[in-house]
């Protein structure tokens, strides 16, 4: 086999770098604390993809006491050679979009950094970016501001700092502050993401050095058993059926790894990534392990004779109750939805994933009977709870004989054109009075709650059912609800594109909002990956001068600002307790009207690390909460 290339000639160039600072949420996702992270992610993956290619196998991740990152690694180092474009090529790759070895299938047989936008748009978004390259004996050196290169080219090359044996990438940047609402990255967030890769590349070593103070520490990760590692750290915690099961094949180019154990609960957790990046919308990888699962364990549930003649077969959910898998592959030409390909879209996907596990998991589970009887009985015993769920549903939830419009709780809008119209969930009558007689009939709906609704975390599935005001929001959202047994979840027949919690800006407010959203990650996750959940962010202050117009304040910092613009006016300032203090007029003006409002959008940048945080703080374990609460006791902004 010829030898593959990776010089100056390997970099293709598709277009210029443009509006990546103008429209930054285009390419990272968004400007919050997802999208800062992301940049980290972008040169990170950019060096697994060399460890892909034969020739890293350590990086090195430093979060700097100034704030900054630095990325290095021991590969092959980025082109530094003067490319057909009359530059060289590194900085080829940093100034311009689409513009990376990830094109030439000569460079690259499978990537993660697949748009080449990656690094370019992480200069674009970096107060600077310095780049160290070792390569061909020297360290050449560049150097930007904003995107913009600040040193000068020699003979169009990078000026070289210094002799070495050594090769491989450096790349330190600082976050742009003017871009991001905050650059302070998190640790927790970074380490979880860097253990996952180390996970998905069991020959690969990463570490990791936090040098902010107050924040020191080291970790190193290494996981030679790979998948299988991950699926067992995933359930350290649970009681396990059995000893997880690990299968690789290959088809049509396409490497399919699958690892999956079973636990003794009632839950599914199906983790998919292509190329090392994590897809928390799945994709067609995910679709073609499911289907295939399933069809093997229905055929061999009707060979053992669980399932009778006249039984109907197993349910996916019924088969993946209990479940914790994670689904790896390889794909020299991965397509995504979306620039942060959250959801693979490739077909081939989809059989690949479906040969492999229809070959692999027959060969594993003929070898392994004991193991085969104790999934089907899993998958058993959820059909039959599945069954009763069922019936007590269509108990619980069957449509009172009158309209749930005017069931009295609900004050639902005239439009029925869903992605027009918005629910409020309001926090107690006399808010939901106010609300009533502010919002705009016409798309707005208003649900009272009265006080604090069932921590779903801690209850039974039955009592989430049986609970009144859970019910009467299922009723009201119209899509159903999954609860881990039926899933009859449908974001189709969602009924409001905008669902909004509204509560008190002080602390029994912030329970029920965390109680909420608890409710929805645990049994309408889709309302959250899609988009469809905010939090209102009503005013805390209204300051009225003796001249001039009065201003609602937010927050705290408002207030300050304000305090500062206004040192020599007088003003008498109004603190708002809870939103059953406005009137309707000051409801409409800061919760409700869309052009003057302020809402939160609620969003997941890692599912694992939900996951885990919800049961901590909201579960029955009280240690961890306590331990948790220690910690974190110098980050709680108080309201007193």
């Amino acid at each position: 086999m010829a030898k593959e290339t990776y010089d100056a000639s390997s970099i293709s160039v598709l277009e210029g770098l443009e509006a990546v600072r103008k429209r930054p949420g285009m390419y990272i996702g968004s400007t919050t604390k997802k999208g800062l992270h992301h940049l980290i992610y972008e040169i990170v993956d950019n060096a697994v993809d060399e460890h892909l290619a034969g020739y890293c196998d350590k990086i090195q991740v430093i979060l700097e006491a100034d704030g900054s990152c630095t990325v290095n690694d021991n590969g092959r180092g980025i082109p530094v050679g003067m490319h057909e474009k009359g530059m060289s090529a590194e900085r080829l790759v940093f100034t311009t979009l689409h513009a990376g070895g990830k094109f030439d299938n000569n460079a690259y047989k499978t990537s993660g950094g697949l748009h080449g936008v990656g690094s370019s748009v992480v200069n674009a978004l970096s107060t600077y970016l310095d780049i160290k390259i070792s390569r061909e004996g020297y360290i050449h050196h560049d150097y930007y501001e904003q995107g913009v290169p600040k040193l000068d080219l020699e003979h169009g090359l990078l000026p070289k700092i210094g002799k070495t044996k050594a090769t491989g990438t450096c790349v330190n940047f600082l976050p742009d502050s003017e871009i991001f609402e905050k650059i302070k990255f998190s640790s927790a967030d970074v380490k979880s993401r860097l253990h996952e890769t180390a996970y998905l590349n069991p020959n690969l070593t990463i570490e990791f050095e936090d040098r902010r103070e107050g924040s020191q520490e080291q970790v190193t990760f290494h996981e030679p058993d790979g998948i299988a590692g991950y699926v067992k750290d995933i359930n350290k915690k649970k009681e396990v059926i059995h000893e997880p099961v690990y299968f690789k094949g290959e088809s049509e180019g396409i490497t399919v790894e699958v690892a999956f154990q079973y636990i003794n609960e009632f839950q599914e957790n199906v983790l998919g990534f292509c190329n090392n990046i994590y897809n928390a919308e799945g994709g067609t990888h995910l679709t073609g392990f499911k289907t295939q699962f399933t069809s093997v364990m229905n055929s061999y549930a009707r060979e053992l004779g669980i399932l009778k003649e006249k039984d109907t077969n197993f349910t996916g959910a019924d088969i993946r109750n209990g479940m914790t898998a994670v689904i790896s592959i390889k794909h020299p030409d991965p397509r995504f939805e979306g620039q942060t390909k959250t959801k693979l879209d490739n077909q081939d996907a989809s059989k690949a994933a479906s040969k492999v596990t229809g070959e692999e998991v027959v060969l594993y589970f003929d070898r392994n009977l004991e193991v085969l009887k104790n999934v089907l009985a899993c998958a058993e015993r959820s059909a039959k709870i599945r069954k009763t769920e069922e019936k007590a549903k269509t108990n619980m939830l069957t449509k009172q004989k009158y309209s749930f419009d005017s069931n009295g709780k609900l004050a639902n809008c005239e439009s029925r054109d869903a992605s027009k119209c918005e629910i409020f969930i309001v926090e107690g009558d006399s808010a939901g009075g106010s609300a009533k007689t502010a919002r705009n009939r016409n798309f707005q709906a208003i649900l009272p709650i009265r006080g604090k609704i069932l921590n779903v975390e801690k209850a039974t599935i039955d009592k989430v059912l049986a609970n009144a005001e859970i019910k009467t929001m299922i009723n009201a959202f119209g899509c159903g609800f999954s609860e881990g047994y039926g899933n009859d979840f449908d974001i189709t027949k969602l009924r409001y594109h905008k669902i909004i919690i509204m509560a008190d800006a002080d602390v029994d407010g912030a329970h029920i909002s965390t109680l909420l959203l608890t409710l929805f990650y645990r049994f309408m996750p889709e309302l959250i990956y899609e988009g469809h959940v905010y939090v209102a962010m009503p005013p805390l202050y209204k300051a009225m001068p003796s001249k001039g117009t009065e201003e609602y304040l937010y927050d705290d910092k408002a207030l300050e600002k304000y305090r500062k613009l206004h040192k020599n006016e007088k003003f008498t300032l109004q603190r708002y307790k809870g939103l059953g203090e406005m009137d309707a007029q000051q409801l409409w003006e800061t919760t409700l009207n869309p052009k003057t409002r302020m809402l939160k959008q609620i969003e997941i940048e890692d599912a694992r690390m939900a996951s885990d945080m919800t049961e901590i703080l909201m579960g029955t374990d009280v240690p961890p909460r306590k331990a948790f609460i220690y910690e974190h006791a110098q980050d709680a902004e108080l309201d007193i």
